[in-house]
């Protein structure tokens, strides 16, 4: 397969892992707000749902980006590369935090307001603009 499918399907891959992290805590908000049991249990199965394909979209994007490097070593010299994977691995660390909250949702654990996960939902956003900015305008700085 060409470098080129790889790093198309690295996009589509990142798509659906992100759409996991944008939708997701905002399911968030509106169990925070939620006294309802019946929509509780709703919004409970909603997000293990969501959870499990924003893992399988970061699996395959983490993976894919991984088969990028090893098709093209040389990309490790450029400084862009070492920030963006600097902003994945914030990424990966949100999105460990959203499987927690699934869980605490899940178990009825919950102790953070629905203004709290309004903000929360925010980061990705700041993430993947700074990603893409990054990939796309590949900053002339290089290592070595």
């Amino acid at each position: 397969m060409s470098y080129t499918a790889y790093k198309a399907l690295h996009i589509i891959a990142m798509v659906t892992w992100f759409a996991g992290l944008f939708y997701l805590p905002r399911l968030f908000v509106y169990h925070a707000m939620n006294k309802d049991h019946n929509t509780s249990e709703t919004l409970k199965v909603m997000e293990r749902k969501l959870a499990v394909m924003m893992d399988i979209g970061a699996f395959f994007t983490i993976a894919l980006g991984i088969t990028l490097i090893i098709k093209n070593p040389a990309i490790m010299k450029m400084a862009w590369l070492h920030i963006k994977l600097l902003l994945v691995i914030f990424l990966v660390v949100y999105h460990v935090f959203c499987r927690i909250y699934v869980k605490k949702f899940r178990l009825d654990l919950n102790t953070r307001s629905h203004k709290f996960y309004r903000l929360f939902n925010e980061l990705p956003t700041v993430l993947l603009v700074a990603i893409v900015f990054l990939a796309v305008l590949k900053m002339p700085v290089s290592f070595g």
